[in-house]
C-alpha cells in the first residue's frame, strides 16, 4: 500500500529544499492534521544518494546536532549526487525527550518496514521504506545511549546479501571509521526491525552508530558522528570539497550474547564500579544494587559472568527489575 505521508520537496529537483514530511494525525484538537517532520534535500545533480537520520530516538541528541552541522555544511560547498537528512525523525519522541513515541508509544526503531495504515510511528517506518530506500544508495541512522545507557562510540553494521553490497558496508564503515566497528549477525536489538537492517534488507549499503548516552548531549560523540559522515561523503565523492578530519585504524570488535550481560535481579539503586571501555574477567566485581525501602540491608554484589569489553552501562540509579545494567564485547581474534 502507498504510504500517506507526503512532502512537498521534489527529490529530482536540484538544489537545497526544506519542508517536512507530513504524517496524517487526527487529535482531539485537530481532525484532520499531520505531525511535522523535518527533511532537507540536497540534490547536485548526477550520483549517489545517501540517506542521513537521527532523532530514530527522541532523547539521543547526538545524531541530531551532527545532522544540522551537515545540512549547513553542505549549503556552503559543491554538491554531487544527493543528500536526504530527516534530523528528527521520530518527531514526536524528539519533542517530548522520550525514546518512543507520546502518541503511541511506538519504538521506530523495532517497527521497520513499518505499516501504511499503522499509528505515526509506523506510518513513518513505512514511508522511510516505502519512499526514501528506493531513492537511496546508502544509508546511515544515527544513535546514542540516550536517558538511561552510557555506551561506547561504535558503528555497527548488518552482513551484506551479495558480495557487492558487503563490499559497499565494507567500503561504507571504513569511510566513517569509528573507533570501533562490530559487524552484526542481526539477532540482537531490534534485529530485522530495525532502520539499518531494513535498509540492507532493501538493497542499500547502511551502518548505525552509539555515540555516547546519558541524558544530555555529549559533545565528543557529536564531533565523532559529523566527522564521519564528512569522510563518507567526500568518499563517495558527493561532496568531494569538504574538509574532514582523518581518522585513527577502527578496532574490529564482536557483541557478546545477552547471556553475558548483567541485568538488575531485583528493584533498587545502581551503584557502578566497572566503565564503559573497561576490559572486565568473568568473576570480576561489576557494581552494587541497593534494596528500596531497606536502609539496614546489605547490597547485592553484581559480578560479571564473562570475559570482555564494557560496551554500554546503565545510566540511571533508580533501576527496577530486568534492567539492562552492562552489557559486554569483545575484540576479534586476528
Amino acid at each position: 500500500m502507498a504510504s500517506q505521508v507526503w512532502s512537498t520537496i521534489d527529490f529530482e529537483r536540484h538544489g537545497v529544499q526544506s519542508d517536512y514530511a507530513r504524517v496524517p494525525y487526527s487529535s482531539d484538537t485537530s481532525a484532520y492534521g499531520w505531525l511535522p517532520v523535518p527533511m532537507i534535500c540536497v540534490n547536485g545533480g548526477e550520483g549517489p544518494t545517501v540517506l542521513l537520520t537521527s532523532g530514530t530516538h527522541g532523547d539521543e541528541y547526538e545524531g541530531q546536532v551532527a545532522l544540522r552541522r551537515i545540512a549547513h555544511a553542505l549549503t556552503q560547498t559543491k554538491v554531487k549526487g544527493r543528500v536526504i537528512i530527516l534530523p528528527e525523525l521520530n518527531r514526536p519522541a524528539v519533542i517530548a525527550g522520550r525514546r518512543n513515541s507520546p502518541l503511541d508509544g511506538g519504538n521506530l526503531n523495532r517497527l521497520f518496514p513499518g505499516d501504511a495504515m499503522g499509528g505515526p510511528t509506523a506510518m513513518i517506518a513505512h514511508y522511510v521504506t516505502e519512499v526514501l530506500f528506493p531513492l537511496a544508495d546508502y544509508a546511515l541512522d544515527l544513535h546514542s545511549g540516550g536517558s538511561s545507557l552510557d555506551y561506547m562510540p561504535v558503528a555497527f553494521a548488518h552482513r551484506g546479501r551479495t558480495p557487492q553490497q558487503e563490499r559497499r558496508i565494507e567500503e561504507l564503515l571504513d569511510s566513517f571509521r569509528a573507533p570501533n566497528t562490530i559487524l552484526t549477525d542481526g539477532k540482537g536489538g531490534g534485529g530485522a526491525t530495525t532502520l539499518y537492517a531494513s535498509a540492507v534488507a532493501h538493497g542499500l549499503a547502511a551502518l548505525t552508530t552509539e555515540l555516547g548516552g546519558g541524558p544530555g548531549l555529549s559533545p565528543a560523540g557529536a564531533d565523532l558522528a559529523e566527522a564521519g559522515i564528512r569522510r563518507v561523503l567526500r568518499q563517495l565523492g558527493i561532496a568531494p570539497e569538504i574538509s574532514a578530519p582523518e581518522a585513527q585504524p577502527a578496532r574490529r570488535l564482536k557483541m557478546l550474547p545477552p547471556a553475558s550481560s548483567i541485568y538488575a535481579p531485583s528493584d533498587g539503586l545502581f551503584e557502578p564500579i566497572a566503565k564503559v571501555g573497561d576490559p572486565v574477567r568473568s568473576g570480576d566485581p561489576a557494581g552494587y544494587l541497593h534494596p528500596l525501602g531497606l536502609p539496614l540491608a546489605r547490597p547485592l554484589e553484581l559480578r560479571f559472568g564473562a570475559d570482555g569489553i564494557v560496551i554500554f552501562r546503565r545510566f540511571p540509579t533508580l533501576t527496577a527489575t530486568g534492567d539492562a545494567l552492562y552489557g559486554l564485547c569483545a575484540e576479534i581474534d586476528g
